[in-house]
């Protein structure tokens, strides 16, 4: 099923039973969260649901004039929309678990507010996701502004996976690690256009992790505890991210695919003291999250 075309906004929507929940977490950002709204809008051939959880200090980011307009064609398209405010800031890790908490489809994409997505990306996505079978499948954000700034010694680890999608343990130090520079500037942009995929296709590659857009497998994000070890950082860190799917990556598997129709909206970033490196804090010397 695809989205309601406009002639029948009018129309009561059947029953959701989405595919895939979109978690989007948003404070402060209306212009860049009305723009990744409307990324959501174009999505063709899949069925959604979006949550949206506001931590703005007045609550109020889907009010907001554009915002809410984008919201309303979701809706009717026929895609559900949750909107829920968190005033509680205690960490991205933590707004993260709280997302998480209010899934219920079989695959969640966690998308950042400042993200859009070419129509046709979601479908990829979980296209890739129930093909190969693993943890996560991630399209990394692409930054357009730097299109003519060719990398090619940031792109010189990539590795396409070949045959079925295995479990591997990435962590600081390891040669795996290494692939981090793949998604800097506009690499996968690059990498997709050496790669000649014809149009809806998709190729699977190893990745260290994928930052602002990455569908998971809700049963294996959960099985190993999704976003739960927020209460062991501080509320100001960075990295959760890259801790849950280093943790998924080693029981499921989790790959990146191009091309990616993700695209990063370089406004600056809400994120503004990294000093605490969630992996650094949670990971020991063995590589395991101490219990």
């Amino acid at each position: 099923m695809t989205a309601r075309w406009s002639g029948a906004w009018a129309t009561t929507p059947g029953p959701a039973d989405p595919a895939i929940d979109v978690l989007v977490p948003t404070v402060g950002r209306p212009a860049e969260l009305a723009t990744t709204l409307a990324g959501l809008a174009g999505q063709t051939d899949v069925d959604f649901r979006l949550v949206v959880s506001d931590q703005s200090a007045d609550g109020l980011a889907t009010t907001e004039p554009a915002v809410a307009a984008v919201l309303r064609i979701l809706e009717a398209q026929g895609r559900p929309v949750i909107r829920l405010t968190h005033p509680e800031r205690r960490g991205l890790a933590e707004h993260r678990q709280f997302l998480l908490d209010h899934a219920v489809a079989p695959a969640v994409l966690f998308l950042d507010d400042d993200v859009w997505l070419e129509p046709g990306s979601i479908a990829r996505m979980l296209d890739a996701l129930r093909s190969l079978g693993c943890g996560f499948v991630g399209s990394a954000v692409q930054g357009l502004s730097y299109l003519q700034d060719r990398r090619p010694h940031e792109t010189d680890v990539f590795e396409r996976w070949q045959g079925p999608v295995v479990p591997e343990v990435v962590r600081r130090g390891t040669p795996a690690f290494d692939r981090w520079s793949l998604h800097n500037a506009a690499n996968p942009t690059h990498l997709a256009a050496e790669l000649d995929v014809e149009p809806g296709a998709w190729v699977p590659y190893h990745v260290a992790w994928v930052g602002a857009c990455v569908l998971y497998d809700r049963a294996a994000l959960e099985a190993v505890g999704g976003f739960g070890f927020w209460d062991r950082l501080p509320a100001a860190h960075a990295g959760e991210d890259v801790v849950a799917q280093w943790r998924v990556m080693e029981r499921f598997g989790g790959v990146g695919i191009l091309p990616s129709g993700a695209v990063h909206l370089e406004a600056p970033t809400t994120v503004t003291d990294r000093r605490v490196d969630a992996p650094d804090v949670l990971f020991d010397q063995g590589g395991v999250i101490p219990r």
